[in-house]
């Protein structure tokens, strides 16, 4: 039976890496390991996403042998772009940085430590359904749904930064998620006087993103500063905002995605601004267009900690893949 998958595209070679990378970690575990690291892709557990520190399923890299280490990063390294793949390690060696800093505050608490990121595969990578991988940990939540050649979920994508600037040491400066900062300030300091009081809805930031790890968020419609009323330099400068969260996946889905919303093209899409306008501020922003959303919140930690997220509301965990193929062919 031949399945038309409408929110994925289909990409075999890539598929087929993500597959080997998969199958080749899964390989090197014990069956105690793999006791761990497998669950079914029909378990709730798949829809349970959080990105502060706490115990998880999965597998841990605490738990496993350098060799095992680097074939679990070969599978985030198959699914992402050089870029995304080089955020993820280092939001992990943040924690070396965090520790240190919260024990001279007397703040010590969760035991920050880099191997606390787990793995988990959910079904069977290359079988005849769906199949997921997902590795979570402080600050990072991310999950893939792949069926056949089609990759149909890439999201909730969650990427967080603590520090977001690296106060002193070694690394003092280092900021790991800076781009998707400076570009949103861009776009903020574009607008004029009348442009920035639609932007601007609030003039206090959340503490946390709005959608915190719902399963299926909520959120206001039409908040915020429409694409339609921006010039087209804004215009650009917001394309190049979206462009920062979608290019976190390899290049064959993200040149996808992005040719999907530019076909369709942004007037629906807003920008919305909550708390200070400047990067000593607590601050938030908002990109919301019908299923999706970019959230960005620097609240915490006197604003230099970041949660950051882009999601397809419609589709996280390719529930509407899976929703739209059970009505073409499991309903009588």
């Amino acid at each position: 039976m031949t399945t038309e998958i409408k929110h994925g595209h289909t990409h075999a070679g890539a598929a087929s890496e993500i597959v080997e990378a998969a199958n080749k970690f899964l390989a090197s575990l014990s069956e105690d390991q793999k006791a761990k690291a497998t669950i079914e892709y029909t378990k709730g557990e798949r829809f349970f996403w959080y990105y502060p520190p706490l115990n998880r399923q999965g597998l841990p890299l605490r738990d496993m042998d350098d060799s095992q280490r680097e074939l679990a990063m070969s599978v985030i390294k198959s699914t992402m772009s050089e870029e995304g793949f080089n955020h993820s390690e280092l939001i992990m060696e943040l924690e070396t940085i965090l520790g240190p800093l919260e024990a001279e505050e007397g703040n010590v608490g969760w035991n920050r430590d880099p191997s606390l990121y787990y793995w988990t595969i959910f079904g069977e990578p290359g079988g005849d359904q769906p199949w997921a991988w997902r590795v979570e940990g402080h600050h990072i939540s991310v999950q893939f749904s792949i069926w056949g050649d089609n990759i149909i979920a890439t999201t909730p994508f969650f990427f967080g930064a603590n520090p977001a600037r690296v106060p002193k040491g070694p690394k003092e400066g280092q900021r790991v998620l800076h781009v998707r900062e400076d570009i949103a300030f861009d776009l903020l300091n574009s607008l004029d006087a009348g442009q920035r009081a639609k932007a601007i809805v609030h003039e206090k930031a959340p503490w946390d993103i709005y959608t915190y790890n719902s399963t299926r968020p909520s959120l206001p419609e039409g908040e915020g500063l429409p694409a339609s009323a921006m010039t087209g330099t804004q215009r650009e400068i917001m394309m190049s905002l979206i462009t920062e969260y979608v290019s976190q996946v390899r290049d064959e889905f993200s040149e996808q995605k992005m040719a999907d919303i530019q076909e369709k093209g942004i007037d629906d899409f807003f920008f919305s601004w909550h708390g200070g306008t400047t990067k000593a501020d607590k601050h938030y922003y908002r990109i919301h267009g019908g299923s999706f959303v970019i959230e960005f919140d620097n609240f915490q930690n006197d604003a230099n900690h970041i949660h950051s997220v882009i999601r397809d509301v419609n589709n996280d965990f390719a529930q509407d893949v899976i929703r739209e193929h059970r009505i073409m062919y499991h309903i009588d």
